[in-house]
């Protein structure tokens, strides 16, 4: 049954990794890396600040924990523990799978950690900014984008982005309760004035 997975894993990978270009080589290259989307973070803690105000650091911190579980999970975990190669370092695949500029990434790829964490942060943040913004769920649009271009180019199975968009679900929502438990036990502590 395994082996009947990494099959369909496979073949998937080869089907989506087919549809590339010059151009978007240059694009995807560039979405991948987190500096690329910092304006979108930067834009999603003022919205945070703007709409739970003092608590905002508060919020914060549920987000903080769940990029950090997601992370931990995946790379420090999962990685090692599953030792399940990259399709760009897989010896069968080598001069099949479409790469960009030589980027090959680390040698394990189960679970994706980028699909991980930003799903983990696109759920944090619909959850959170829900309530005051209906066209929140576009987040999700981001996070797939995101997680896409893992699989353009070539660092990641369908099958490990699918993992780690789960696991990141799970730490968004977790991250999510963390952060509304610290809300509400400030609230019941009196101020000292």
């Amino acid at each position: 049954m395994i082996e009947f997975l990494k099959e369909i894993d496979t073949k998937l990978l080869l089907f989506l990794n087919q549809f590339h270009t010059s151009w978007l080589d240059a694009v995807m290259f560039l979405m991948t890396k987190i500096l690329f989307w910092l304006p979108i973070y930067a834009f999603l803690t003022f919205l945070i600040f703007k709409n739970y105000k003092k608590h905002g650091w508060l919020v914060l911190a549920g987000a903080l924990l769940a990029i950090l579980l997601s992370d931990q999970i995946t790379s420090t975990f999962m990685k090692p523990f599953f030792a399940r190669l990259r399709p760009s370092h897989h010896p069968s695949l080598e001069g099949i799978v479409h790469l960009v500029n030589g980027y090959r990434g680390g040698l394990y790829g189960f679970a994706s950690g980028h699909a991980a964490t930003t799903f983990a942060v696109a759920s944090f943040v619909w959850l959170s900014l829900r309530p005051f913004y209906r066209w929140m769920g576009l987040v999700f649009l981001w996070a797939a984008v995101v997680t896409y271009t893992r699989i353009y180019l070539g660092v990641h199975y369908p099958g490990d982005i699918l993992t780690g968009t789960s696991i990141g679900f799970l730490c968004g929502w977790f991250g999510f309760k963390f952060s509304s438990y610290l809300q509400n036990r400030s609230k019941k502590t009196p101020s000292i004035s």
